[in-house]
C-alpha cells in the first residue's frame, strides 16, 4: 500500500503499522451501528501538520494534511475522530488550523478543550457528535448536549472559513491566578534583555520563545525559565525553543488519555514532533500507533522526515479506511 500520487511511497514498516491501524477500526453490521467505539487520530499542529516557521501566527496546515484530515473526518464520528493535541492557546489553535468538522481540540497541552461543530440549521442550532466532559475533552460521548452546543460561538478561520466552535475555557483559583501573574511577570524580565525572545500569554501558562535569539542568549535565558518554574512550584515544560510554565497540571500525554477513555476508542494514532509530544506517546499501548516527525529521541514506533511525509502518511491512513 502506498499513497497516491507520484513521490509519496512510505516506509514499508509504517506502511503495515498503518493497515493494522485501520483493520481496528469498528465494523458496521448489516442495518446497526458500529460496534465499539472509534479510531482516535490525533496530531500536534506545529512541526507536524504545519511547517514549523518563525512568526507563530503564519503557520498553516499544509494543504496535503488538511486534506487528509478532512477525508478522515468524513468516516463519521462512529469510525474515526480526527483530534488536534497542541501546546497553542485554544482560539489561536482553532483559527489557524481550520480542522474540519467534528474535530476535537486539546490546546495549553491539555488544559483547554472544544470541538468543530456542525453549521447551525435554520431556526435552531447543530446538533454535534461530542464527547465526555473532563480533562481534554469537551461535550457528551453520545452527543447529549451537543444539541443545544452550550458555549458554541461562531469564528472566521486562516483559511478564510468562519466554523462553529465549542471551546471550554480554563477555571483558576485564586492561588493559580496570582501565581500566573507573578510567572508572566518574572518570565518578561528574563525576555527583556534577549534579543528576539518574547513571552506568549496563555490562560494557565507564560511562555518564553527564543527561536529568534542568537546563542548562548537563548540557552542561557531557557536555562533561567526553567530553575523559574522550579523555584515557584510551577509545572515548567521545555520543548523546541521553547519554556512552558503552566499553573495547572496537565500534559499532552493525560490529554490523550481522557481522549480515548471517553470515546471508548480501541486504538490510537499519534504524529508528534517537540519534546512535550513524549508524554503522549509514553501513554500509547501496543496497539497504538506513535509517529515522529523530525529528528530526536523518542518513544514513538516509527518516524516520518517532516511535515509532508507526516501528510502522506495521513493520506495513506485515508485510502485504507475507505475516506
Amino acid at each position: 500500500m502506498t499513497a497516491s500520487g507520484p513521490g509519496t511511497s512510505l516506509d514499508g514498516g509504517l506502511e503495515r503499522d498503518l493497515a493494522a491501524f485501520a483493520a481496528l477500526a469498528p465494523r458496521t453490521p448489516d442495518g446497526g451501528a458500529p460496534a465499539g467505539g472509534p479510531l482516535l487520530v490525533a496530531s500536534d499542529f506545529d512541526g507536524v501538520l504545519a511547517p514549523l516557521g518563525d512568526d507563530p501566527l503564519a503557520s498553516r496546515p499544509t494543504p496535503a494534511s488538511a486534506a487528509a484530515l478532512a477525508r478522515l473526518a468524513t468516516l463519521g464520528p462512529d469510525r474515526v475522530r480526527v483530534a488536534l493535541v497542541s501546546g497553542r492557546r485554544i482560539e489561536d489553535l482553532a483559527r489557524l488550523a481550520s480542522p474540519p468538522v467534528g474535530a476535537l481540540l486539546v490546546g495549553s497541552h491539555g488544559a483547554e478543550t472544544g470541538e468543530v461543530l456542525a453549521p447551525a440549521p435554520e431556526g435552531g442550532p447543530a446538533d454535534g457528535p461530542g464527547v465526555a466532559d473532563g480533562p481534554g475533552v469537551a461535550g457528551g460521548a453520545d452527543g447529549a448536549g451537543a444539541g443545544d452546543a452550550p458555549g458554541a460561538q461562531s469564528q472566521v478561520r486562516a483559511d478564510g472559513t468562519t466554523a462553529r466552535v465549542r471551546l471550554v475555557p480554563v477555571a483558576l483559583d485564586d492561588a493559580q491566578s496570582t501565581l500566573l501573574d507573578r510567572v508572566t511577570q518574572e518570565l518578561e524580565e528574563i525576555a527583556a534583555p534577549v534579543e528576539g525572545a518574547w513571552v506568549e500569554h496563555k490562560p494557565s501558562a507564560a511562555v518564553l520563545h527564543t527561536r529568534l535569539s542568537p546563542q548562548p542568549a537563548a540557552d542561557e535565558a531557557s536555562a533561567a525559565a526553567a530553575r523559574l518554574g522550579d523555584e515557584l512550584g510551577a509545572h515548567a515544560m521545555t520543548g523546541k525553543n521553547v519554556v512552558e510554565i503552566a499553573v495547572t497540571s496537565t500534559s499532552k500525554g493525560i490529554a490523550l488519555d481522557a481522549l480515548r477513555t471517553s470515546l471508548g476508542s480501541p486504538a490510537v494514532l499519534y504524529l508528534g514532533d517537540d519534546v512535550t509530544d513524549e508524554r503522549a506517546f509514553a501513554v500509547l499501548s501496543a496497539s497504538d500507533l506513535g509517529i515522529k516527525v523530525g529528528p530526536g529521541e523518542t518513544l514513538a514506533r516509527r518516524r516520518v522526515a517532516d511535515p509532508a511525509e507526516a501528510a502522506r502518511a495521513l493520506t495513506a491512513l485515508a485510502d485504507l479506511l475507505g475516506a
